[in-house]
C-alpha cells in the first residue's frame, strides 16, 4: 500500500548520449604537494582607559535596567488581567445565581 511506485519512461526524451568509458592511464606519477602552513590573523589588542570603561560600565547598567524596567511592566500586565478576570468570573457567578433563583 504504501511502496513507492517508480514511473516507467518506455521512451527517451531530448538527446541521448552514450556512457563515457574511461581511458586507463599508465605511467602516471602522482606529485605531492606540500601542505600550507596554517595562517593566523592577527589579534588587535583592545585597550581601555578609564573613561572607555566608565561609558563601558554605564551602557550596560542602562541596559540591565531597561530590560528590566520591561519585565516588570510585562508582569505587572499579566498580574492586571489576572485580576480583572478574576473580577469577571465572581461578577458572572452571582449573576447567574441570581438568575436561577428568580429574582
Amino acid at each position: 500500500m504504501l511502496q513507492p511506485r517508480i514511473p516507467v519512461n518506455p521512451l527517451p526524451t531530448g538527446i541521448v548520449t552514450p556512457p563515457i568509458q574511461p581511458t586507463p592511464m599508465t605511467d602516471v606519477e602522482p606529485v605531492q604537494v606540500p601542505a600550507p602552513a596554517p595562517v593566523t590573523a592577527p589579534r588587535t589588542t583592545v585597550q581601555l582607559t578609564p573613561g572607555s570603561a566608565l561609558a563601558l560600565a554605564a551602557g550596560g547598567g542602562a541596559v540591565v535596567l531597561v530590560v528590566g524596567a520591561v519585565l516588570v511592566s510585562m508582569l505587572l500586565a499579566v498580574a492586571i488581567t489576572g485580576v480583572s478576570i478574576a473580577l469577571i468570573a465572581v461578577v458572572l457567578r452571582l449573576l447567574v445565581r441570581d438568575m436561577q433563583k428568580g429574582r
